[in-house]
């Protein structure tokens, strides 16, 4: 990737079994989780900034929410 920073990174959300949610980003060991949306776009932010050098975090973050669902037959 060289000195340009990245500028999209990705996160698969995913709503908890036991309640909450939680985010896992595509190409990056990044994880995360919060109880509700609010504490979890903050979490994901403050993931972000942690894992990538100053300046080096991508500009746009995208959530992908998967949603599970069980029918009977």
């Amino acid at each position: 990737m060289g000195n340009q920073a990245m500028n999209e990174i990705f996160f698969l959300v995913d709503e908890a079994p036991e309640g909450g949610y939680t985010a896992r980003a595509m190409g990056e060991s990044i994880f995360t989780e919060a109880d509700d949306l609010e504490n979890l776009y903050r979490m994901v932010r403050d993931a972000v900034r942690c894992h990538f050098p100053e300046g080096k975090a991508p500009r746009i973050i995208r959530l992908h929410f998967t949603k599970e669902e069980v029918i009977a037959l």
